[in-house]
């Protein structure tokens, strides 16, 4: 893999997706050779990894950035009174 030297905390979700793709492909069309499988396996696991923390951390933005926009959205303690 040409990616495969890169720091996987440097890939971006999109890389990482696609080289677990790849991976996918070669094992499910028997291209992976039996003593490169484990290694193969194990970059797997990483990139997995890496996919999840990157969907968790986008998970928390988003709850976020939703969380501040209804409290801009709520009326104002003086309005609420009206």
């Amino acid at each position: 893999m040409k990616d495969e030297a890169k720091n996987e905390s440097e890939l971006s979700f999109g890389d990482a997706l696609a080289q677990l793709e790849e991976i996918l492909e070669r094992i499910e069309a028997e291209e992976t050779d039996i003593d490169e499988l484990a290694g193969q396996l194990k970059r797997a696991a990483g990139l997995l990894d890496l996919c999840r923390v990157k969907i968790h951390k986008a998970e928390t933005e988003v709850k976020q950035i939703v969380a501040d926009l209804e409290k801009d959205d709520a009326p104002a303690p003086e309005e609420e009174g009206g």
